[in-house]
């Protein structure tokens, strides 16, 4: 295995790259509009009480938005969602990005995404600022098991499935 004395960001990119994660579209609600990106930086951090971390740019639109409606939802797509996983990741108003996107809502109000394997409705009980992220831990306060199907995932820079 090479190595290098100092990190190259390519490096980092590309050995991430080969790390395969799952796929999720986190949504948040703040006021009246609906705001939502596409992640593949969330973790399970605890059954008791349930719990996860997802970790948002600063730059997304959605980062702030989170800050201040202190809900999110994950909803974990399908490998036929994979047009949604796409739409989400462009900079596009949000409007745009929920435009003909089938959902619903439950108790936060955030957008629950029809056809997904399922979505946590989480409420945020702590942040973090860390370089140029923010990493939300929410606790789960309402769960829906959606479809049962293939899993979205993301490796090598591609979408792809199990």
């Amino acid at each position: 295995m090479s190595g290098s004395s100092s990190p190259d960001p390519d490096v980092f990119r590309r050995l991430m790259g080969r790390w395969p994660t799952g796929v999720a579209i986190v949504t948040t609600r703040d006021g009246s509009t609906d705001y939502g990106l596409t992640v593949n930086g969330l973790l399970s951090i605890s059954l008791h009480p349930p719990s996860l971390l997802v970790s948002l740019g600063d730059d997304a639109d959605s980062c702030p938005a989170v800050a201040r409606s202190r809900i999110f939802v994950a909803n974990f797509l399908t490998a036929q969602q994979q047009s949604i996983g796409e739409r989400f990741a462009l900079s596009l108003a949000p409007g745009e990005k929920f435009r003909d996107v089938p959902l619903h809502r439950r108790g936060t109000g955030a957008a629950i995404l029809d056809g997904s394997l399922g979505a946590l409705e989480c409420r945020v009980v702590a942040e973090f600022h860390v370089s140029d992220h923010r990493l939300f831990v929410g606790e789960v306060v309402a769960q829906e098991l959606g479809a049962e199907a293939s899993p979205l995932v993301f490796h090598r820079s591609h979408y792809t499935e199990l």
